[in-house]
């Protein structure tokens, strides 16, 4: 993996870190030597993690506990990193829940669209202004962003918007000497995708850990403006994007999704 300090500063900005796919984020750049400011709502497991960070690796960390949908929640980054060599952003929380599209609240759905849009594109925004010299920028996405499963229609739909926003900056990001990539996920083992109670006799897709999507997508920043983590996730896209038709790809990623969730038939 690249340098991550030379390239991308002594700090990393790490929006939703505290467990799963933050979490390995926040791992996989303490062991590169960067120093840390972690940023999530769940107070506990940050403290954990920022004592376990220090201890095993020597580095600094900053904790800022906050809810990342709140309307402030950019410019609390923001005021966190003033005065650091932070050129280092990696935006991964995302509201998530499995269920019918009219089982959401209006409440719901602001929820998907503060936590997963709003918040990603203002940093995203606030962020590459404020760096001065080469910049990295990762934004956490899914496979359902590409071709969206039924029963998680504002997640996917909302994961769609940071891939396109990845998408849009790469190039434009590229004469500014800042790398942005949106990363696409498949079945990741998190607490928030076994919260989600899929059915494990299912034939869901090869189920990957979190630190192994977390050292690809470092891995691919400055090379592209998307990627996806795992081979049987990379066939499966090619798959349904270059063999199916769109009609086609969409039916059998919702008949998956009724295998794993035989309950929302």
């Amino acid at each position: 993996m690249k340098n991550m300090k030379e390239q991308y500063g002594e700090w990393a900005l790490v929006a939703g870190a505290a467990e799963g796919i933050g979490k390995a984020f926040a791992v996989t750049l303490a062991k590169c030597g960067q120093h840390l400011v972690m940023v999530d709502h769940h107070a506990a497991a940050l403290k954990s993690l920022s004592s376990q960070i220090e201890k095993e690796y020597g580095v600094k960390t900053r904790s800022l506990v906050f809810d990342l949908a709140g309307e402030s929640a950019a410019g609390k980054c923001m005021e966190a990193i003033q005065n650091l060599d932070c050129r280092c952003m990696i935006y991964i929380p995302a509201y998530s829940k499995v269920r019918s599209f009219l089982s959401n609240s209006p409440e719901d759905i602001d929820c998907f669209i503060n936590l997963n849009c709003r918040t990603p594109i203002q940093l995203v925004h606030a962020f590459s202004a404020n760096i001065k010299g080469s910049g990295g920028i990762i934004l956490m996405s899914s496979l359902a962003g590409l071709i969206g499963p039924q029963f998680v229609a504002p997640y996917a739909s909302t994961r769609a918007f940071n891939i396109v926003l990845a998408e849009s900056l790469f190039h434009e990001f590229k004469v500014k000497n800042i790398d942005i990539i949106a990363c696409c996920a498949g079945i990741t083992s998190t607490p928030t995708y076994w919260a989600s109670q899929p059915d494990k006799t299912a034939n869901a897709p090869g189920i990957m850990e979190a630190e192994t999507v977390a050292v690809f997508a470092l891995q691919q920043l400055g090379k592209k403006a998307i990627c996806i983590p795992g081979w049987k996730n990379r066939f499966s896209y090619f798959l349904l994007t270059r063999i199916l038709s769109r009609k086609q790809a969409s039916a059998l990623v919702s008949k998956s999704m009724r295998k794993m969730y035989p309950e929302l038939r």
